[in-house]
């Protein structure tokens, strides 16, 4: 009888697609593979339950498990920000979780569980049953190295980190990150409540068996060898880390419809590397002002572009997420006349686009991206220079990353302003596409790509890595069954 190794991801697209092809890798090493979904009471198509339902749908070889709805915190009138009601939620969720995996450990089946990092409190009902808890980071080694040390940085602080403003700070493993480019929860004051929980999940996240990370070892080799180094954390011995990635997609998935969207048509009709594609993920939006002057910058740079639009919104406005996105008027949000001047060589796709197909397109020949960790791997694997233009998140930390130490981007000048000129949009987009600088970034993606597919074949170090994590969940299966007989 197969092993079952349950997958607990945390709510969100960027946190559900990744553990959907970390369940695959388990798959084809001949597990059976199910996904414990929590839902959420969000109209955000960012967040709801339509998008679980169409990865679902996409995967059929993996089984998913939605646990029994509970009454949810009041998200809308509470004060509190959503993601602690998110976590709270997640705490209230154990019992459920705790009843499902008990209808699988009698039959000793149950592998082992694999938690999202922000899903921690799971690992209280892993230790009640007994069963190995593993923790996995869709983003990687680089950020982890960072949110590893951030709890020792903050202990003993009487002010926010905020105050220090562009101030670099030192950690082992990365380039010097300005204090204002960490995420936002933790630049609040110590004490609060935000900056608080974020520290302590950073560090139970680290108190499981091991941790499984979205990368590949020779991508972010520096920040692996610190997170292998008792100086990471003094006083603590860090679990060990696997490098299992990159995770990414093949565009068409099991069980898909085999009807190509629209915009894939219109690349085919575009010359080999001639497109720029702009898509800033599923919760990336701006104000209608920067969409004009993205629009303006597209105009003037004259290049052939695909360009991913959202409902306008306030990214700093946690709200947002509770809201279902209203349909989208192109030529309002537009400046006057741009459809129909760019028709020629440009295509506007409201909300979504199917983003690994776009990538691997041969059209496509640049990417704006707002570097959230998914859609890098993803530009990584397809071999195409990406325009960094961070949002929210850990996007900031990934943008020093991706330029400094990978080499596989350049910064979009402005973000930290929160406005971009079209003039910086314009420029950044010509020195990609037209520029040797530009050729010169085009080769080194193109060998992040060819270590990424080494990584991912049989020998490789993402092959190997989750091979010793397999081994390593054995042996530690064989080291309870002794003890428990020992008892």
């Amino acid at each position: 009888m197969k092993q079952t190794v349950v997958l607990y991801p945390s709510a969100g697209v960027g946190h559900v697609v990744p553990m959907a092809e970390l369940a695959k890798v388990f798959l084809g090493h001949g597990f059976d593979v199910t996904m414990v979904i929590f839902p959420l009471p969000f109209k955000s198509s960012a967040l709801g339950a339509s998008q679980v339902e169409q990865i679902a749908a996409a995967n059929p070889s993996i089984s998913f498990h939605v646990l029994p709805a509970i009454a949810a915190p009041d998200f809308a009138g509470s004060g509190k920000h959503p993601f602690l009601l998110m976590l709270q939620m997640l705490r209230q969720y154990n019992d459920e979780l705790e009843r499902f995996l008990r209808s699988i450990v009698p039959r000793q089946r149950l592998h082992s569980l694999v938690i999202d990092m922000f899903c921690v409190d799971a690992v209280e009902v892993a230790a009640k049953l007994g069963v190995p808890a593993y923790t996995f980071v869709p983003s990687g080694a680089s950020p982890l190295a960072v949110f590893a040390q951030l709890p020792a940085l903050l202990a003993g602080r009487q002010t926010g980190l905020k105050e220090l403003g562009d101030t670099p700070l030192e950690f082992l493993g990365v380039p010097p990150v300005p204090a204002s480019h960490l995420i936002a929860e933790m630049l609040v004051h110590p004490e609060e409540e935000m900056c608080k929980t974020m520290a302590s999940i950073f560090e139970r996240g680290m108190d499981t068996r091991g941790v499984l990370v979205n990368t590949f070892e020779s991508l972010e080799s520096r920040a692996l060898q610190a997170l292998r180094d008792p100086r990471c954390v003094p006083g603590k011995v860090l679990p060990p880390i696997y490098c299992v990635g990159p995770l990414v997609g093949n565009g068409a998935r099991d069980g898909e419809s085999t009807e190509r969207h629209e915009c894939l048509a219109w690349l085919d009709a575009r010359p080999e590397r001639s497109v720029v594609f702009l898509s800033f993920g599923s919760m990336g939006t701006f104000s209608e002002e920067q969409l004009k002057e993205i629009a303006t910058g597209l105009d003037k740079s004259g290049q052939r572009f695909l360009w991913v639009v959202r409902m306008p919104a306030n990214i700093d406005d946690p709200k947002r997420l509770l809201e279902k996105e209203c349909e989208l008027d192109l030529d309002a949000l537009l400046p006057e006349g741009f459809l129909e001047r760019t028709k020629d060589r440009g295509l506007v796709v409201k909300s979504w686009a199917p983003q690994v197909d776009v990538l691997n397109h041969p059209a496509t020949g640049a990417f704006v991206t707002h570097c959230g960790w998914n859609s890098m791997v993803e530009g990584i694997m397809a071999g195409v220079p990406m325009l960094c233009w961070p949002l929210y998140a850990e996007q900031k930390m990934n943008k020093i990353f991706m330029t400094e130490d990978m080499g596989i981007g350049v910064e979009i000048e402005g973000y930290m302003t929160g406005f971009i000129k079209a003039e910086e949009v314009e420029a950044k987009i010509r020195l990609v596409m037209e520029s040797d600088e530009g050729t010169e970034l085009m080769t080194r993606v193109v060998a992040r790509k060819k270590e990424a597919e080494a990584a991912l074949e049989v020998g490789g170090s993402s092959y190997a890595a989750f091979v010793r994590f397999l081994s390593d969940v054995e042996n530690l299966g064989e080291q309870l069954a002794r003890s428990a007989m020992d008892v």
